[in-house]
């Protein structure tokens, strides 16, 4: 059989295995994969996703810096890099993570997201505030950034600017816009455009 048609084998199998829940095989596959070629990208990203579903975060963090390395205009490996180091602490590493990101791509309203999350826990909110503008410009109708930048409004004792938020959720969030009104105590009427 030709390396082509043994590589696509395997790729199907770890895929069938995947499907069945079957983590622990497929990562055998994946190093099947590997010792033939050993800086598959796919390999890579797969084995990394499964070994975060196993729990195995520190292998998994360690195939994403070897996938950027290898790879260093690859999105994706980019934004899961930043997110993995995001939900580790690692503020610092996950901000370049996601700068990269957004250098590649300036349009990918989840790494300006992610961005956003980092600069809040390292509490740099006017940062914060920006990132989440351009957000909730590239991603208007989603909740997420809307509620973020609200937050951020409150921590910065700008109550104002979050109730205008919370206004302008009510038009099409409104489970969002009350669950900001409980927890910031803030009060809005119906919904207007924010500023």
């Amino acid at each position: 059989m030709s390396t082509r048609l043994v590589y696509y084998y395997l790729k199907l199998q770890a895929m069938a295995l995947l499907v069945f829940n079957r983590r622990e095989a497929a990562l055998l596959v994946f190093d099947l994969i590997l010792e033939r070629v050993p800086d598959d990208r796919y390999a890579l990203a797969s084995q990394a996703q499964v070994l975060v579903q196993l729990g195995r975060r520190d292998e998994a963090l360690a195939l994403q810096e070897r996938l950027v390395t290898l790879y260093p205009d690859n999105l994706p490996s980019w934004f899961n890099l930043g997110y993995l180091l995001e939900e580790d602490g690692r503020h610092e590493r996950a901000e370049a993570a996601f700068r990269r990101v957004i250098e590649l791509d300036p349009k990918m309203d989840r790494a300006w997201y992610g961005l956003a999350l980092v600069l809040i826990k390292m509490r740099r909110f006017d940062e914060a505030v920006v990132v989440l503008k351009k957000n909730t410009e590239l991603q208007p109708m989603s909740p997420f950034g809307w509620y973020q930048l609200a937050r951020v409004h409150v921590d910065r004792h700008e109550p104002e600017e979050a109730v205008k938020i919370i206004r302008h959720l009510k038009g099409f969030e409104p489970k969002v816009a009350a669950q900001l009104e409980r927890e910031t105590g803030l009060h809005a009427s119906p919904a207007t455009q924010p500023s």
